[in-house]
């Protein structure tokens, strides 16, 4: 990583953004920008390489001009953004090109596309830079890192020089070639105007605005796969190059027709086996029922999710006799139900939503077939799919002719042993990868997409016993037991008539929120109010219910932190710039509220944009290094500390507790020892982090904003 930093006298390269593609000095920020790589091959299968360096030229000044107009989250990221202006210039889309242009994705000739194509980007965006220093000036920190810049730059052109000649393009090596020649030239001549200039992001959200049927680096997933949605259901992705790519490879119209009509399916209940139009007619279905059934086909997952008491609705099960109970339990199968054998439903499947994969389609040869291998196996019938070292091969393709890294998931199948992936890691290393990330399919239990319904591929286990009845007596001694397990009733801890608190004013996306609390004796939260007097009085009603719950969850003792951890960063409108000394940028009102109260009471700042200039130890009661000292310790015995001025200022408060009674870990009759605040702060990474917006994982922290290593989608970059 560090033998290719561009600013090494300005400090190492400790690590990466956790999509992993961006890595440059501390408290720094890249704004990112793809271009998809499909758009620039010709009708007759040539790559465009003038118009595609004129787009890196375009982009790439356009992602200049951004950072004096982007907002940052701390002065600092901000002050390094201007003093080394670093860029993040990607593609997208390499997959469906090399598909498209008939090349196998797991080849010499599809790695040396990608070198040529990456290098062609990176020695334009450094060009386009240093034209830009001879008008503007180099970035601030240029002159004490020339050197090491520049022999960077000749490493990329060393690099460029070694690509295979005899089966990369002739045009896109010499385009390769000449561009690392220009870079340097009129870098020694005038420097450059960004310390970096290109990195490779996943574009999982992006790629599908751009309509690219492959994100990033990466392959296809799978030709035909499914997406799940955060707020329920899936939609069908079909892959929209494979047609391209048949008739790049010589396949005439109908030809292509059937080909794609076997991955895809017919989609229709005309002239299918067994279960088509005239059998549900004999069933008890109507035409609109048939009519229904036909247009929940081009996104089912499988016959059975089209014909299912979902899409039929509840008139049609009590017409067909079926009782609404029944049907909505999960597991309910109406074609079962309606008399199918599981054989004749396959069958029925094949043809109405197609085999999902290309193997065994007709007319396609047998040496065609690499061109359209995918990550996975492609649906239940699939066999083939690209083996782990294929992904190592290409990251290490475009590694040397990045300024940055690479976010791509090197895919590998569910059986994959531990030492298989031990010896990825250990291979990417040796190939010169800054970085490789590795997901085991099936190994989450909700994965954002899927080639295939588990359902169809597994099999009741015979060695399941049936279910006993529960003896009375049984069930009458575990519900005593379990009362015995939840100790006393709660009691309510009413606050005194008259209390202290304090109020604080701020504004949430232009909102004005009024926030007031209410607290006991000795300091701890008891109440809160939260106002905005301009809203809708359904939306004030109910704040004020909230308010209310939230309220009285905290006399009967609900610790304020697991109402922290729940509440913060809950996304819905109003959202966004918060005027609040600390919190300047909130995902609700909700979010705001309980960043609040966790910095007041808890001291908490790990969600914090702008950290306080002074934390205090409660244990010592005296002042720290800020960066040492940012989870405040709990204690029944806490100095008196200054609270935070009524405006949100720079100092938390901080709230003294009753310790609960409880039997040490080692038995003795002392506190326990205060767990390390280091660990304290991992073990929140992910508790105080949103739902992905696209799968409903819990995402991590990405500078300003957030990813999700469950899907790779970006919630506020690329």
């Amino acid at each position: 990583i560090n033998t290719w930093h561009t600013c090494p006298n300005s400090g190492r390269i400790n690590g990466s953004n956790p999509c992993s593609e961006y890595m440059f000095i501390d408290d720094s920020a890249c704004n990112l920008a793809s271009i998809n790589l499909l758009k620039f091959l010709s009708e007759d299968g040539t790559f465009e390489v003038e118009r595609f360096r004129a787009a890196c030229r375009i982009f790439f000044l356009a992602q200049d001009i951004l950072i004096d107009f982007a907002s940052y989250p701390t002065k600092k990221v901000a002050q390094n953004s201007h003093d080394f202006r670093p860029l993040g210039l990607g593609y997208a889309n390499l997959g469906s090109l090399l598909m498209v242009m008939g090349i196998p994705y797991d080849s010499p000739q599809g790695n040396a596309v990608c070198s040529a194509v990456t290098s062609i980007m990176t020695a334009e965006a450094y060009a386009t830079s240093a034209l830009m220093a001879a008008g503007v000036g180099p970035f601030p920190g240029f002159a004490e890192n020339e050197d090491p810049m520049l022999n960077v730059m000749e490493m990329h052109r060393a690099a460029s020089g070694q690509i295979d000649s005899s089966i990369c393009p002739e045009n896109l090596l010499a385009a390769a070639e000449s561009g690392w020649d220009t870079a340097i030239d009129l870098g020694r001549q005038h420097g450059y105007r960004n310390a970096q200039a290109s990195v490779l992001a996943p574009t999982g959200t992006i790629g599908l605005l751009m309509d690219c049927d492959t994100t990033g680096v990466e392959p296809d997933f799978a030709l035909v796969k499914f997406k799940k949605l955060s707020g329920g259901g899936y939609f069908k992705i079909v892959n929209a190059s494979v047609p391209l790519a048949l008739e790049r490879l010589g396949y005439g119209t109908e030809q292509i027709q059937n080909i794609v009509a076997y991955i895809v399916g017919t989609l229709s209940l005309n002239d299918t086996p067994y279960v088509n139009r005239a059998t549900l007619i004999e069933r008890g279905l109507t035409s609109d029922d048939i009519s229904a059934i036909e247009d929940a086909l081009p996104s089912a997952f499988e016959l059975s999710f089209a014909v299912s008491p979902s899409v039929l609705g509840t008139e049609a099960m009590e017409r067909l006799g079926f009782d609404l109970a029944a049907t909505s339990q999960p597991g309910f199968d109406l074609l079962t139900a309606l008399g199918y054998a599981a054989a004749e439903v396959g069958a029925a499947n094949d043809v109405i939503c197609g085999f999902q994969t290309i193997e065994g389609a007709p007319h396609l040869k047998d040496e065609h077939l690499p061109v359209f291998d995918c990550a996975n196996r492609c649906g239940k019938h699939g066999t083939r799919y690209l083996q782990p070292m294929a992904h190592l091969r290409m990251m290490a393709a475009a590694q040397k002719f990045i300024s940055g890294a690479i976010s791509k998931t090197v895919n590998v199948p569910n059986e994959t042993e531990a030492a298989e992936i031990e010896n990825l890691f250990v291979e990417g290393w040796r190939l010169g990868l800054k970085a490789v990330a590795i997901y085991r399919d099936g190994s989450k239990l909700s994965q954002p997409l899927s080639a295939s319904s588990k359902a169809s591929e597994t099999t009741e286990d015979s060695g399941t016993a049936e279910a006993a009845q529960d003896d009375p007596n049984t069930v009458v001694d575990s519900v005593v037991e379990e009362a015995i397990a939840r100790g006393p009733e709660p009691v309510r801890t009413r606050l005194p008539l008259k209390r202290s608190g304090f109020t604080q004013e701020a504004r949430v996306a232009g909102h004005k929120v009024f926030l007031r609390t209410g607290e006991y004796e000795d300091g701890s939260l008891g109440e809160i109010f939260i106002d905005m007097h301009k809203e809708g009085a359904p939306f004030r009603s109910m704040l004020n219910c909230f308010a209310i719950s939230i309220s009285k969850g905290l006399q009967y003792g609900v610790p304020l932190e697991e109402l922290v951890e729940s509440f913060t960063f809950i996304r819905f409108e109003p959202a966004g710039m918060v005027d609040h000394p600390n919190i300047r940028f909130a995902t609700s009102v909700i979010d705001y509220v309980f960043r609040v109260l966790g910095y007041e009471y808890l001291g908490r700042t790990d969600f914090l944009q702008v950290k306080p200039e002074e934390a205090f130890s409660v244990q010592t009661g005296e002042s720290s290094d800020a960066e040492s000292s940012t989870n405040l310790m709990v204690t029944d015995e806490a100095p008196a500390l200054p609270k935070a001025p009524d405006s949100g200022g720079s100092l938390p408060r901080v709230v003294t507790h009753t310790p609960v009674t409880a039997t040490p870990p080692n038995g003795g009759g002392g506190a326990t020892e205060p767990s390390n605040s280091l660990d304290q702060q991992l073990s929140a990474v992910q508790s105080d982090a949103p739902f992905c917006d696209v799968c409903g994982h819990i995402t991590i922290r990405n500078g300003a904003c957030y990813k999700c290593l469950n899907c790779g989608n970006s919630m506020g970059c690329s």
